[in-house]
């Protein structure tokens, strides 16, 4: 199965704490090039988010939202700083001695020094997000990876469609190659006849004019290879995977026979049947970039 480079995924995640959705959608690139958009207390996980989104993923530019909320309260608990608390008593103790005050710190007034009972946050259950964050993860690429592939079947349709027609314009050429020669030789014979006047002329001048002719206009190898072209286009397309940077090599050797077989043309409807083949060539390698 192939797969299309544009696509799209989404899932979300609900518990009685968090809601984490992801979305997924891409276009096409040369390379695998993953945008990840989350909140910051996720960045921890990117790593582990990149190596997972890797099993899903080979070619296209890639954004990948994140969005996360938490419905509890928030979570923070109290922290007592006994080493600083131990300071100020101390320091309380100087200065009673130093400038013989009365010492009335109490155990509030101590709790009240800054520093001393302090509020944070809980920290966050790290295992648990992460699961809820990679079920949502692999749910959203499941989901992306599948409408790659109901478009990548649309592309391979459509591309066996132009490859058949492609098919046609080649074995026209082909039939039409040797009554080109023909027809320049009729043509030959009749002009020298025209002026010579019916006199007697040498055959194997004219064997030899038309044997040139014959090779500078012969186009056998560029349809074979045409031929071998398209096939391996074929099979690539049935045996599936990551085929698209392959198909693009042989969509341009294709296009490199063509101009060849224009150029060599000497015929106004080989020319006409070279140039459908070349525009027809020039759009599977438009669809072609659309491929995984």
């Amino acid at each position: 199965m192939i797969k299309s480079m544009t696509g799209f995924g989404r899932c979300e995640k609900v518990t009685d704490q968090y809601k984490i959705s992801v979305e997924m959608k891409a276009v096409n690139h040369r390379y695998l090039d993953l945008s990840i958009k989350m909140p910051k207390r996720f960045n921890y996980f990117e790593a582990a988010i990149r190596g997972m989104l890797k099993d899903y993923l080979n070619r296209g530019k890639v954004d990948i939202f994140i969005n996360y909320e938490d419905y509890t309260e928030e979570k923070l608990c109290l922290k007592y700083n006994k080493t600083l608390a131990a300071e100020y008593v101390r320091y309380c103790k100087d200065m009673e001695a130093h400038f013989g005050l009365e010492n009335d710190l109490t155990v509030m007034g101590l709790a009240g020094m800054p520093e001393v009972l302090t509020m944070e946050p809980v920290p966050e259950d790290e295992d648990a997000v992460w699961k809820i964050l990679s079920e949502a993860l692999r749910q959203a690429a499941g989901e992306f990876v599948e409408s790659r592939c109901r478009e990548g079947e649309s592309l391979k349709a459509d591309l066996l469609e132009k490859l058949d027609y492609m098919t046609g314009l080649v074995g026209y050429i082909e039939e039409r190659s040797p009554m080109i020669v023909s027809e320049y030789r009729a043509r030959l014979e009749e002009r020298v006849k025209e002026l010579l006047g019916g006199a007697s002329f040498d055959e194997n001048r004219i064997v030899t004019e038309v044997t040139l002719f014959a090779d500078k206009v012969c186009v056998d190898e560029e349809i074979v290879r045409l031929k071998s072209h398209i096939e391996h286009t074929k099979l690539e397309l049935a045996a599936g995977g990551s085929i698209g940077r392959k198909l693009d090599f042989i969509a341009q050797e294709m296009n490199r026979e063509a101009n060849t077989i224009l150029s060599k043309a000497n015929d106004l409807e080989v020319s006409d049947r070279a140039i459908a083949l070349k525009t027809e060539i020039e759009k599977v390698r438009e669809q072609i970039q659309n491929i995984e």
